[in-house]
């Protein structure tokens, strides 16, 4: 690829050589002007002073052309500078563009993301909800049956309290059984050791 400073090099040593080439004319017309007023001949001076006319002239459209294509060149490279200017413009704005863009695709993922956050969050929040009151509901049951439980024992209770008095009503029944028993048991054991002479003696007759 060809350097952007190779043809201002070139241009410019084209306008130097221009530019040495009028001098040069110059230069020429003013010695030619000077040989003839040396020589003093009307007719030397007077193609001397054609002559310096003409490569004035000369020299004048040289730098005439020179100035043109100097300022032809100045508005070529403002030319390029203002479409570089505008290529980095657009550049520059493409750039902001897709910053923009990613800034803006970045903002939408996070606030999708908080969304499906809050949401996972909600859901999780009623889910702890619904446990919570499935739990107090179980609690409730569960203490309920407790309460019913104890008021059972508590009758079961109270039923083998009467069982064990009645028991040991029945023991000292059967104490106070047992004691009229050997009483009855003894005083029969007495009448049958008096009766024994009379039975012996009806015996005996």
């Amino acid at each position: 690829m060809t350097s952007p400073a190779a043809p201002s090099v070139t241009r410019r040593r084209q306008r130097s050589t221009r530019l040495t080439v009028a001098v040069a004319l110059l230069a020429l017309a003013a010695v030619l002007v000077a040989g003839a007023v040396v020589v003093s001949t009307m007719a030397l001076v007077a193609a001397a002073a054609v002559a310096a006319v003409v490569l004035g002239a000369a020299a004048t459209k040289i730098t005439h052309t020179e100035l043109i294509a100097g300022r032809r060149e100045a508005n070529r490279d403002r030319a390029a500078q203002a479409k570089a200017y505008q290529a980095i413009s657009a550049e520059r704005i493409a750039e902001n563009r897709a910053h923009t863009e990613h800034l803006t695709g970045l903002v939408e993922r996070t606030r999708a993301d908080r969304e499906k956050t809050v949401a996972e969050l909600e859901a999780a929040l009623a889910a702890a909800h619904q446990r919570a009151a499935e739990a107090m509901k179980s609690r409730a049951e569960e203490a309920r049956r407790a309460a019913e439980a104890q008021i059972e024992t508590s009758a079961l209770r109270e039923r083998l309290a009467e069982a064990e008095g009645r028991a040991a009503e029945a023991i000292v029944r059967v104490a106070e059984l047992e004691q009229e028993l050997d009483v009855v048991r003894a005083e029969l054991t007495a009448r049958v050791a008096e009766q024994q002479p009379a039975w012996r003696a009806a015996e005996s007759a």
